[in-house]
C-alpha cells in the first residue's frame, strides 16, 4: 500500500481538500495523510465546498508534520510555495512533488464571491489529484 503525505502551511484548506480527493480517487490502494508546518484547524469553508461535491472531510483533523516523522512515505506533495520553502528537514526517500495552489482562505469579497473562489480552487485541486492518481497509483 502506497503512503502519501499532502503538505501545506496550516493544514486547514488546500491540503485538506487534496487529502479528501486523494482518499476518494485512490480508494484502497493508498493511505493518505495531510499535515502542515503549522496547524490552523480545518477551514469550515473547505468542509462546505467539499460537501457540495459529495465528499465529507468534516472528520479530518489539522496535523503537524512532526506527527508523521516515523512514516516512510512513497509520495510527499507540497501544495503551497510557503510549505515547500519553509518545511523543516523531513528525512524521506519519497518522491517529492510540488504544485502551488491559490489559497482560497485569503479570498475577499461577498460571501458568494468567497464561496466561488473556494469552489474554483477545489476544482483545480480535484483535477490535480485525479491526474496524480492516474499517473502514480493506477498505472
Amino acid at each position: 500500500m502506497k503512503k502519501i503525505l499532502v503538505l501545506c502551511t496550516g493544514n486547514s484548506c488546500r491540503s485538506q481538500i487534496a487529502e479528501g480527493y486523494l482518499r476518494n480517487f485512490a480508494g484502497d490502494v493508498a493511505d493518505i495523510y495531510s499535515a502542515g508546518i503549522e496547524t490552523h484547524g480545518v477551514n469550515p469553508k473547505a468542509i462546505q465546498t467539499m460537501k457540495s461535491d459529495g465528499i465529507d472531510i468534516s472528520g479530518h483533523t489539522s496535523n503537524h508534520i512532526n506527527e508523521y516523522v516515523d512514516i516512510e512515505f512513497d509520495y510527499i506533495i507540497t501544495v503551497c510555495d510557503h510549505a515547500k520553502e519553509s518545511c523543516p528537514y523531513f528525512p524521506s526517500k519519497a518522491l517529492k512533488l510540488h504544485q502551488n495552489f491559490p489559497d482560497p482562505a485569503k479570498a475577499t469579497g461577498t460571501e458568494s464571491e468567497i464561496d466561488a473562489e473556494f469552489e474554483r480552487v477545489r476544482n483545480i485541486i480535484k483535477g490535480y489529484t485525479q491526474a496524480f492518481t492516474q499517473q502514480y497509483l493506477k498505472s
